[in-house]
């Protein structure tokens, strides 16, 4: 057999490597539907509403519970950015409100956990605000995120020790929230075999308090033939979503390197405010 020189060999596998980095794309944005949020489905004064078995590992056990996710198209006004009672105003913008709620049981109490996320409606990858909200025996904690022009200004309140009532500054905002990831992947441009990096800043949905750590983090989109599957590959493990592949592509299961588990039950659209 003819031996092949090892230069050659050296060649040829650094080809490989570079037909390799070529396959992923470092500009996500180039697969994200920034008119996915506009479609009409939003305009009919009704919230999607999601069920989900879920589970959280929470005392190094798995415990089981229903989770709520709702969506729904909102107008905020500027000078408060929050909800605005009065549609006359002339600071108004709509954005895209996801609920996240869950009521956790444990041996010892409840976790009580609502985590709001609010996305300006033609931009889906951007976050505009967050809140999130932990109530169990020991105390409370309460965390908010805005963005601002130099990244995002953090206030926060909890009951741990060195970080009881304070703010800090997150700098940069482009880059994604773990925590909005089953929202942002719905305006995918699904394509199999679609790869990109983009750097996530790690999941808030808990009862700590501390400077949030980014990561930057692999995602590779499958076609399951029934499902859009998404697996972002984290430093410390892999998070996978599905979702429907049908329009607004509902986020079906959801396995985060956690143990943050969901399975979707039911789905329907009302007005639950009434």
């Amino acid at each position: 057999m003819k031996k092949i020189p090892i230069s050659i060999l050296i060649i040829a596998l650094m080809a490989c490597q570079e037909q390799s980095l070529e396959t992923i794309d470092y500009n996500p944005s180039t697969y994200i539907d920034q008119n996915w949020a506009m479609d009409k489905l939003w305009e009919d004064g009704q919230a999607e509403v999601a069920l989900y078995d879920a589970e959280m590992i929470i005392y190094g056990q798995a415990r089981n519970f229903e989770q709520t996710l709702i969506t729904v198209k909102e107008e905020f006004n500027k000078a408060y950015n929050v909800k605005t009672d009065d549609y006359s105003r002339t600071d108004l913008f709509p954005v895209m409100k996801v609920n996240r709620f869950a009521d956790i049981p444990t041996p010892n109490y409840p976790y009580h956990y609502l985590t709001s996320l609010f996305f300006e409606r033609d931009q889906p990858e951007q976050l505009h605000k967050m809140t999130h909200t932990g109530q169990e025996w020991c105390g409370n904690t309460f965390k908010q995120f805005e963005v601002i022009p130099s990244g995002y200004a953090y206030d926060y309140n909890s009951y741990f020790d060195g970080y009881g009532d304070g703010t800090m500054e997150i700098e940069g905002n482009d880059f994604w929230w773990e925590d909005q990831l089953p929202y942002v992947l719905r305006a995918l441009q699904f394509e199999d075999g679609l790869r990109f990096e983009k750097e996530v800043l790690n999941s808030q949905i808990n009862t700590k308090t501390y400077r949030p750590k980014l990561e930057q983090v692999k995602f590779m989109v499958t076609d399951l033939d029934s499902l859009w599957q998404v697996q972002a590959d984290f430093s410390n493990g892999i998070n996978t979503y599905q979702f429907q592949k049908n329009y607004p592509n509902v986020l079906v299961m959801q396995e985060t390197k956690e143990g943050y588990n969901l399975r979707l039950k039911t789905i329907s659209r009302y007005k639950y405010w009434r």
